[in-house]
């Protein structure tokens, strides 16, 4: 499989996450069925920056943090994103991630 397969779809999955709740690049690559590609997904969401009907900002590390906030224009755009969506965010991180974290894998299954 081609990393642009990949990508494509990493981006499928991304596209369903709910306003409101966030996933993990650990989730993506699970129900993707590659547990162990979460740093090509992290590769996935740089390079879809471009793409309004992707919400990278949704994606954040298996602990809440906000790791890919440096590829987004400007100083704070992923926390404005997030916070726009009522999500609670201090130090980078978001503090009701547990209640608002969407399970790819509890919530459409393992992808072929």
């Amino acid at each position: 499989m081609s990393s642009n397969d990949f990508f494509l779809r990493v981006y499928k999955v991304v596209k369903q996450i709910p306003f409101g709740r966030v996933t993990s690049y650990g989730g993506i690559a699970k129900v993707l069925g590659t547990p162990g590609s979460s740093r090509t997904v992290g590769y996935a969401m740089n390079a879809s920056h471009n793409d309004p009907e992707i919400p990278a900002h949704r994606v954040v590390n298996r602990n809440g943090l906000l790791t890919g906030k440096h590829h987004f224009p400007g100083t704070n755009l992923m926390q404005q994103l997030l916070e726009n969506e009522g999500l609670i965010i201090e130090e980078d991180q978001i503090k009701n991630f547990k209640e608002t974290y969407w399970d790819p894998l509890e919530e459409i299954g393992l992808q072929d």
